[in-house]
C-alpha cells in the first residue's frame, strides 16, 4: 500500500464532500431561481391581465345594472366559468404559497436602511398581506357565498346596496383595491427587472414612471367602479 493510501485510509474525503455540498447548493440555488421566475410570471401574466380586465368590466356599472351583471358575473357556458377559475384561482393559489414562503424567510430592515427601494420592498410585503385578506373576503362574499347559499351569482343590487349603506364594506374595498393597485404595479416593475427586460440605470428610471402610471390607472379604474356601485345603491 502506498503512503498516500495509508494516510487517507479511515479519513473522510473532504474534497468529495466539498464538491457534494457545492453541487447541492448550486442545485438549490437553481431551483430557487426557477421558482421565483415562475412565480413572477404567474403573478404578472394571468393574474395581472385578469385583474385589469376585471376592473374594466366593473366599469360597466356606469351603464346599467344589466350591463354590469352581464360583464362581471354572467358566463355564456359552464365550461367558460371553469376555465376562468383554473386560469385565475390556480395561479393565485400558487402565488400565495410562494409569497407566504417569501414573507416567512425575509425580515424588514427599514429602520436601519432608509432607502426608497427598501421602502418599496416593505410596502410590497405589507400590501401582500392586505391583498391576501381582501381577496379572501372578496372571493367568499362575491363569488362563492351567493352561489352556494342562493344558487346564483352576486346580484348588482346587493353589492350596490352594501357599498352605499355599509361603511365597512366601502372602506375595505377602497383600501383593498389600493393594495391591489400598488402590489400589481410594483410587481410588474420587479418582473421587468428580474427578467432583464430593463437593466440600465436610464431604463430603470423610465420603468419607475411606468410603474407609477400603471398604479394610477389601476387605482383610478378601481375607485371609479366603486363610486359607480356606491352611487347606484343610493
Amino acid at each position: 500500500m502506498h503512503f498516500y493510501e495509508m494516510a487517507s485510509e479511515g479519513r473522510p474525503n473532504t474534497v468529495d464532500d466539498s464538491r457534494s455540498r457545492s453541487f447541492a447548493l448550486g442545485r438549490d440555488a437553481r431551483w430557487a431561481f426557477l421558482r421565483d421566475r415562475l412565480a413572477s410570471v404567474l403573478a404578472v401574466v394571468p393574474l395581472g391581465v385578469w385583474t385589469g380586465a376585471h376592473l374594466w368590466h366593473n366599469l360597466s356599472a356606469f351603464e346599467s345594472p344589466e350591463a354590469w351583471q352581464y360583464a362581471v358575473t354572467d358566463y355564456g357556458h359552464a365550461f367558460a366559468e371553469a376555465v376562468t377559475g383554473v386560469v385565475v384561482l390556480l395561479p393565485l393559489a400558487l402565488h400565495v404559497i410562494w409569497g407566504l414562503g417569501r414573507l416567512a424567510s425575509s425580515r424588514p430592515n427599514n429602520l436601519r436602511y432608509r432607502f426608497y427601494w427598501n421602502l418599496k420592498y416593505f410596502l410590497q410585503r405589507a400590501s401582500a398581506l392586505g391583498v391576501l385578506l381582501f381577496l379572501g373576503a372578496h372571493l367568499w362574499l362575491a363569488l362563492l357565498k351567493p352561489r352556494l347559499t342562493q344558487g346564483h351569482p352576486e346580484a348588482f343590487a346587493d353589492i350596490a346596496h352594501e357599498m352605499h349603506s355599509h361603511a365597512p364594506t366601502l372602506v375595505v374595498y377602497v383600501l383593498g383595491t389600493l393594495g391591489v393597485a400598488y402590489h400589481l404595479a410594483n410587481g410588474a416593475q420587479t418582473f421587468c427587472m428580474s427578467w432583464g427586460i430593463v437593466s440600465t440605470r436610464a431604463a430603470l428610471r423610465r420603468m419607475e414612471w411606468v410603474a407609477i402610471l400603471l398604479f394610477a390607472v389601476l387605482l383610478a379604474m378601481s375607485w371609479a367602479a366603486i363610486y359607480a356601485l356606491w352611487a347606484a345603491g343610493a
